[in-house]
């Protein structure tokens, strides 16, 4: 089967995201096996699973930074999703401030060596309010703390006004104060007119989601509602057997 991504417009439908028979992996080693799943529009998804279990390899091709080996990605809406990587993926290094990393959400907004328009400038300065960290605006993003690290990082995101934020396990390890923040990002796409989809450990966090996708060994156990999806049972069996019974299936790319 050839790799497509594309756009659809069907008006019945309420998947934001489609994905079908989708492999993906890094050089000869395969992430993901013949998944297929849809994420809501205008809704939260959880994406869980287990260390390994193809999560953040799944986001990466929502975001069109890895690409597929096999399988289809049907996207609502052609613009970029924006991406919200871990924070321990971004360099100590970079000479970058607060207002100068979330200002970088702008940039596809913005014609070549462009400027920064009012419009865009406000939309930066609303996105720093909204993740607390506007009176951290002039600090050196490698001065900061993990919390406030992260807080930028999400408000980077939130400045691409995109019509799907992707965020890769955006409170693991994280204070009170940064999981309460990025909390109301999580619990607001809908309100906000915006598709959230996130990687996490955290099945409390989880389960105040709109919509499941649970994961392991790189193919899809189930998916539906997180109080339906995150049974005892299942997670039992799922984080204390490293392999999928046969029972659902052992389809590899």
């Amino acid at each position: 089967m050839s790799v497509s991504e594309k756009a659809f417009t069907a008006a019945s439908s309420a998947s934001a995201v489609r994905v079908s028979d989708l492999c993906a992996g890094y050089g000869r080693h395969q992430a993901l096996h013949q998944l297929t799943a849809h994420i809501p529009q205008f809704a939260t998804t959880a994406i869980v699973g287990p260390n390994g279990s193809g999560k953040s390899t799944l986001l990466g091709v929502l975001a069109g930074v890895i690409h597929p080996t096999r399988g289809e990605v049907l996207r609502r809406d052609g613009e970029r999703p924006a991406f919200v990587m871990q924070r321990s993926a971004v360099s100590d290094n970079l000479p970058l401030t607060v207002r100068d990393a979330v200002a970088m959400g702008r940039w596809t907004h913005r014609r070549l060596f462009g400027r920064l328009t009012r419009r865009d400038r406000e939309i930066v300065a609303d996105s720093m309010e909204r993740m607390g960290v506007g009176d951290l605006a002039g600090r050196q993003l490698g001065g900061l703390s993990g919390g406030q690290r992260q807080r930028a990082l999400v408000a980077q995101g939130l400045a691409q006004r995109a019509p799907l934020l992707l965020l890769d396990e955006p409170t693991t390890g994280l204070d009170a104060t940064a999981r309460r923040h990025i909390a109301r990002v999580l619990d607001g796409g809908g309100t906000e007119r915006v598709t959230v989809a996130h990687a996490t450990h955290d099945l409390p966090e989880a389960l105040g989601a709109d919509h499941c996708l649970l994961l392991a060994d790189g193919q899809l156990v189930a998916e539906g509602p997180p109080s339906a999806v995150l049974t005892r049972e299942v997670v039992e069996d799922v984080w204390q057997v490293p392999r999928l019974s046969a029972g659902r299936g052992d389809g590899r790319c």
